[in-house]
């Protein structure tokens, strides 16, 4: 069930009548109704998956229970250790199963020996990437005593299988999440309001420009060979802002539909093109996920080795990085996208002073300074370059990819099959990105716009954006990281 589907738009609006018509005397009724309605949700896509998650994440809400009740430090990190063996085995065999297969009988062949690998027809889980670190989080956080675990195995699943995230994230924390699901809450009509804005945005990001742009990106690089460095670039650009406001779009929505609820969901995303270098970019770009890696994996892993100093902080941020791609998909171009990532934020890590950008570009200003202009251009133009691997099928079509963009060709005019049609969708990126950049000091592009405008004049603007929606939408496209 999509977010910009029809079952979804039938769907919402009955779980918001019961939500604050029918269970709104007590909030462990809300949280009973947020679990049922999230189960319903989660199982229409296989109810099999569903079962996954309830057995995988019942063991988490266990553990924790005796992580706290045991006496020892011992018998904490046995607890500890079973969730996390569980939720990353069962996270390797429906991820990396065919993938390590594969490349071990690859390896081999190298060699002279001819190993058959055992491919299995695995369906991966939509999802599972997502709500299997949010529960790890969980674990290790009443580990470490930074929360207090729920014992209210209803509270736990509303946490774990929110409808709103469970599909994507944002992947959230316990200390926010949970526990707003722990007190009573009355409706907001200023939140609802809020919510809406931000879930028309993200139908706009995602109908309008992400599958326009799946279209012509597919179109590129489907039939790279064919087409000359300039139309590589546009092919480029146009993965670029498709995965953006593919991905950035589902956050948009997942977020507003929560504010229904009067539930507030973390910022995933701060307008990360308007970045000046990579490491502002990693705390703009899918801000759940990268916080997540830097306070699970990063920071542990830099105590570690903090006798090595550099070594160790170099070591521990490839890892990081790598298992960021790695989490992306099982396909050696998410590492190397790691890789490249890893490359790119050297610089802020060895002089973290010079590299260190606070605040919003140009804040309280219509036009960046030229030096702001200079480092958004290359951080932006390194960021195209490393989603060319991010979207290749694998690593010969990238670098061929990359290839003939560097061919005398590149100072051609662009041109493939649809250039015409794609003027139209170039065009609202365009105005898509002045809108970003208008609104980049708010939490989402639209937030405050028009807000002390004549009201007819503003509600131009949200028509406007629904006639939009309705007149560019294309072929329906699944959201680009369910299968992450």
């Amino acid at each position: 069930m999509l977010f910009n589907s029809l079952n979804f738009a039938l769907f919402l609006p009955i779980v918001f009548i019961l939500y604050w018509f029918v269970m709104n005397k007590n909030f462990r009724t809300q949280n009973l109704l947020l679990v049922i309605a999230s189960f319903v949700f989660y199982a229409i896509w296989d109810w099999r998956f569903l079962l996954i998650m309830v057995v995988g994440k019942s063991l988490d809400f266990f553990n924790t229970i005796q992580i706290v009740k045991s006496a020892s430090d011992v018998r904490k990190k046995r607890f500890l250790f079973l969730s996390l063996f569980v939720n990353v085995g069962v996270l390797c065999f429906f991820k990396y199963f065919n993938f390590f297969a594969d490349s071990f009988s690859n390896v081999f062949s190298v060699f002279g020996f001819n190993l058959s690998s055992n491919s299995l027809k695995i369906i991966m889980p939509v999802g599972l990437s997502f709500y299997t670190i949010q529960a790890l989080g969980y674990v290790i956080d009443v580990y470490r005593e930074e929360v207090e675990p729920t014992r209210n195995i209803i509270d736990y699943f509303a946490f774990i299988s929110f409808f709103p995230l469970v599909l994507a994230g944002p992947i959230e924390r316990a200390s926010n999440l949970l526990h707003q699901l722990k007190i009573k809450r009355e409706f907001e009509y200023a939140n609802a309001v809020d919510g809406l804005r931000q879930i028309l945005w993200g139908l706009f990001k995602k109908v309008v420009i992400a599958d326009n742009c799946a279209i012509y990106a597919n179109t590129v690089f489907k039939n790279y060979s064919d087409y000359s460095g300039s139309t590589l670039v546009l092919g480029a650009l146009f993965f670029t802002f498709q995965i953006y406001c593919d991905f950035s779009g589902y956050s948009d929505m997942a977020i507003g539909i929560a504010k229904l609820f009067n539930i507030n969901l973390m910022q995933n995303f701060a307008f990360p093109y308007f970045s000046r270098n990579i490491g502002e970019f990693w705390r703009r770009w899918h801000i759940s996920l990268s916080s997540w890696l830097f306070d699970y994996i990063f920071k542990p892993l830099q105590m570690s080795l903090r006798s090595l100093k550099l070594f160790g902080n170099f070591f521990a941020l490839l890892l990081t990085f790598l298992i960021s791609g790695l989490w992306h998909g099982s396909n050696w171009t998410f590492l190397v996208w790691g890789a490249l990532n890893t490359i790119y934020y050297l610089p802020s890590l060895f002089f973290p002073k010079r590299f260190t950008s606070t605040g919003v570009a140009a804040q309280g200003k219509y036009l960046p300074s030229l030096k702001d202009l200079l480092n958004m251009g290359i951080t932006f133009s390194l960021t195209v370059f490393a989603w060319i691997f991010f979207r290749a099928d694998n690593i010969g079509i990238a670098v061929g990819y990359i290839s003939r963009i560097f061919s005398k060709s590149l100072l051609t005019i662009p041109n493939f099959q649809g250039i015409r049609s794609s003027v139209s969708t170039i065009l609202l990126s365009g105005l898509f990105l002045i809108i970003e950049w208008l609104g980049r000091e708010q939490q989402y592009a639209i937030a405050r716009l028009g807000i002390q405008w004549y009201k007819p004049v503003r509600w131009a603007i949200y028509y406007g954006i629904i006639i939009a929606i309705y007149g560019f939408a294309s072929e329906k496209q699944q959201f680009i990281y369910f299968q992450f």
